[in-house]
């Protein structure tokens, strides 16, 4: 099926590891907080050839999961009981359920009704109109197939089904639960969440269009429920889990207050019901595995507690002006991310065709910088449809733009107020001021632009998310720091220790609050979008390392879900290698959940020897040992895929020593 792969990546965390075919009685009893609500999707229950047998459940397991549930004092809701309970007007039994249904298929009718209209369990049931509509000598069109109108349910039976008052019928979109043109390379994409390109004017769908198509769709099918009889949809479940903020508010405006999606985490009644998260039920999940799952949910244990196996990836690899050798190397880089096993990738989206560490090009289209090619979500989609990696990572600096002179923002720069002579204090990078607050319009709308250009789930960002000791001395920065009521001298700023800290602490929360901002924005379009950031490995050995570069560990961890220590020792000119990595390890070892939300970066290349690659058995040398001091997260820059190096068999052996499974 269309995107099969696509949803494996994304709902491959569904499942834990347990024994298979354990009987009802020995499963664990799942410890949750009486008042947490648990959504559990499913899509096919039937004994016979499934549509999608990965997410195919046998009837009997279907019902042993239900009353496995039941007997473990879990309660099945309805959405009006919801519905009352988010509006305080009702209190939910303990251990709320809601039961969800995608697509609806006729084994629904079959399977399904029976059981839950006898032993009075409600659900919802989300159905997709186009589907529905297609007249019964004619194919359905399924994604990019075509299936016997008698696989999916008709309007009689919905009907039926809605009367009985156990089932909710609820929107699954007229005709967006399939793929449309999303770039110039004619990849098919979500149709709910891409902007559609059109090869034809080499143009992508604006935002009035865009939404117009999205609103006219949903609307159709909330009309076409209504004309058969059956109440308007109250609950929209998105097509393959994807959605945005706009989707969520076009919803909401023709009455769909609830949202179901495929993300992790526990759902709490008191928040929006805008985007509810739910455990997708795949057609080998155990009781066990039900029981995990639920669980982990509660806990919260999502990225952080998986394992992390990153391949940090330059576009600039893989670009090149001949098409048919850009393909060429798009398919050594899929190969060796298969071969290597990696699950996560930090993919640049810019370009420093220059190598002065700015930014001159993006691999996005967008307003305010020229764009090399518009390459980063063909990259970003053939990762995700085409291998195991279920996080992508959209690398991309905070500062460093070097803008065409033509803009005048190209002049708002980070200054650097230094003795004469000293130019090493300078942190090289040609970095927009911050604290410009025409830099900072320009930056919001180069990540405005590439959140809606791609699929994609983080954002790493770069390592000139810093200012040294010596900057900014800009007239902006001097503006915030009298604002701030700090001293606009900077000279005698350095020459005392505690106006010094202030003026760091003020310039790393700036630093991170803007840094959080973009993601913000971003969100708009990719609403679990994660945060990474990298960090100098000084910053994590010194104490007094933040008043150098205006970051600091502890604060890091805190506020971004990932912190990426760049653990370079050949960068560093460290003599003991070792002790290097012991060192930044238990520090962060004492932060708390530190060891969670650290990434180890590796260093793949010696840029002081003239970027010689360092042997691979090194690298799975050092991955070894740092997973037995308890490291969980291990990535490494530069994979070069046109070089094929590291090794990807010696790489893969040193990953796979690291389970994929939730680490507590």
């Amino acid at each position: 099926m269309l995107f099969n792969r696509f949803l494996g990546s994304f709902l491959a965390t569904c499942v834990s590891v347990a024994v298979m075919g354990s009987p009802a009685y020995a499963a664990k009893k799942p410890k949750i907080n009486p008042t947490t609500l648990t959504v559990i999707g499913y899509h096919e229950v039937t004994d016979q050839n499934a549509l999608i047998p990965q997410y195919a459940v046998k009837t009997e397991n279907f019902e042993s999961q239900v009353r496995f549930l039941q007997k473990n004092g879990f309660n099945f809701v309805s959405v009006s009981q919801l519905l009352k309970a988010h509006e305080g007007k009702a209190v939910l039994p303990p251990k709320p359920v809601l039961l969800t249904v995608d697509d609806g298929y006729e084994s629904f009718y079959s399977n399904i009704y029976p059981f839950v209209k006898q032993n009075k369990i409600p659900v919802v049931l989300a159905v997709v109109g186009s589907w529905v509509e297609t007249k019964a000598n004619q194919p359905v069109h399924f994604g990019d197939e075509k299936i016997d109108r008698t696989k999916i349910l008709t309007w009689q039976q919905l009907k039926e089904m809605s009367d009985s008052g156990f089932v909710e019928v609820a929107s699954h979109s007229y005709d967006l639960h399939k793929g449309i043109t999303g770039n110039p390379q004619d990849n098919s994409e979500p149709a709910a969440t891409t902007r559609m390109y059109d090869p034809k004017t080499k143009h992508y769908e604006g935002d009035g269009a865009y939404n117009k198509r999205i609103y006219d769709d949903l609307k159709k099918n909330s009309d076409v429920i209504k004309a058969h009889g059956i109440p308007a949809p109250r609950v929209m479940v998105w097509p393959y889990g994807r959605y945005n903020m706009e989707t969520i508010r076009i919803a909401k405006s023709l009455g769909m207050p609830i949202t179901v999606s495929l993300d992790d985490g526990p759902v709490y009644l008191k928040k929006s019901l805008s985007a509810v998260n739910r455990i997708l039920v795949e057609h080998d999940m155990t009781l066990n595995d039900l029981s995990t799952e639920i669980e982990n949910r509660e806990k919260d244990l999502g990225d952080n507690y998986r394992p992390q196996k990153i391949m940090h990836v330059d576009l600039d690899y893989i670009y090149d002006k001949d098409p048919e050798q850009e393909e060429k190397n798009l398919g050594e880089l899929l190969d060796r991310i298969q071969k290597m096993g990696v699950n996560a990738v930090y993919l640049q989206a810019f370009s420093d065709p220059d190598a002065n560490g700015s930014a001159d090009m993006v691999y996005f289209p967008n307003r305010f910088i020229p764009m090399r090619q518009d390459l980063f979500n063909r990259v970003a989609w053939q990762i995700a449809s085409r291998t195991q990696v279920n996080r992508i990572y959209a690398w991309m600096p905070l500062l460093a733009w070097e803008l065409p002179k033509s803009n005048p923002v190209s002049k708002q720069l980070v200054v650097t107020q230094q003795p004469k002579g000293q130019d090493h204090l300078n942190m090289g990078y040609i970095r927009l001021s911050p604290f410009s607050a025409d830099a900072r319009k320009v930056i919001e709308g180069i990540y405005q632009d590439l959140g809606k250009s791609a699929t994609f789930d983080g954002i790493l960002f770069h390592d000139d998310t810093t200012l040294s000791d010596y900057e900014d001395a800009s007239p902006e920065a001097m503006k915030a720091y009298k604002a701030a009521g700090l001293s606009t001298d900077l000279e005698k700023v350095r020459q005392d220790d505690n106006s010094l800290a202030k003026w760091t602490s003020f310039k790393t929360q700036y630093i991170d609050n803007f840094a959080l901002q973009l993601a913000g924005e971003v969100r708009q379009y990719q609403p679990y979008l994660l945060t990474a950031r990298n960090l100098y490995a000084q910053v994590a050995l010194q104490p007094y390392a933040e008043n150098w570069y205006s970051q600091s560990l502890e604060q890091s961890i805190k506020r971004y879900d990932f912190t990426a220590i760049m653990a370079m020792p050949y960068m560093e000119q460290v003599k003991d290698k070792a002790k290097f990595y012991q060192d930044i390890v238990n520090r962060v070892k004492a932060q708390p959940n530190g060891l969670h939300k650290t990434v180890m970066e590796l260093q793949a290349v010696d840029w002081r020897r003239d970027s010689q690659p360092l042997s691979s058995q090194e690298l799975s040398d050092t991955i070894h040992s740092l997973y037995k001091q308890g490291v969980i997260h291990v990535g490494y820059y530069p994979d070069d895929p046109i070089k094929g190096l590291p090794d990807t068999k010696t790489m893969h052996d040193a990953f796979a020593t690291q389970s994929d499974r939730i680490v507590p």
